[in-house]
């Protein structure tokens, strides 16, 4: 016998394990091909999938920008002072978040920063959402997130610095079915720049 809760956790075990798979792996492409496949089989076929029931059996993968090694970037994490931030999410509720520093990188050799928030209620955990130049036209228009690590989507660090890679960009759930509820990319998270990496919409 099985629960929702039970079916959910469940899930998360397979989301820590993928991206253990993911730090673990010296090649980031072949790590993003696993992340790729295993995505798709928990959309597929995972019952606390984020697709809507009707819409699984018919489900053919989801849609990406081709992997680019450019995409995976070291990031310096600088201190700034604290401050608490009430985000929308996709319900029209508001969820708590605590700024606890800045991700400093180039990405193309455009410079860039984005904060980068701790969940106050939940669960706690490092969450990075963002928005770009291509949200709401080739991706999500709300934004996608880098990093959910309450939920398993963390890359670790490498010399002091943030991983990021935005090959792993992927959509909120709530931009598969409104019964989920996402917090959504905050205005100093929004790029100017094109991020034509990770999901698209």
């Amino acid at each position: 016998m099985t629960t929702p809760e039970l079916e959910l956790l469940d899930y998360r075990r397979r989301v820590h394990a993928l991206y253990a798979r993911v730090r673990d792996d010296p090649d980031p492409a072949h790590a993003f091909d696993e992340w790729v496949a295993e995505r798709d089989d928990l959309f597929a076929h995972h019952p606390q999938s984020a697709l809507p029931p009707e819409s699984r059996a018919g489900f053919g993968g989801l849609s990406y920008f081709p992997h680019d090694a450019r995409g995976r970037v070291l990031a310096d994490v600088v201190a700034t002072e604290r401050r608490r931030y009430d985000i929308a999410s996709s319900d029209g509720e508001a969820m708590s978040l605590d700024r606890v520093g800045v991700a400093r990188f180039a990405l193309d050799g455009a410079p860039c920063e984005l904060e980068l928030y701790w969940l106050v209620g939940y669960a706690g955990g490092l969450f990075v959402p963002f928005a770009d130049a291509t949200s709401g036209k080739e991706t999500y228009g709300a934004g996608r997130y880098l990093l959910d690590t309450v939920k398993g989507a963390d890359l670790g660090a490498r010399d002091g610095r943030l991983v990021l890679d935005f090959n792993l960009a992927y959509n909120p759930s709530c931009a598969y079915d409104p019964r989920w509820a996402c917090p959504l990319a905050p205005p100093p998270n929004r790029l100017t720049i094109p991020v034509a990496l990770g999901e698209r919409h």
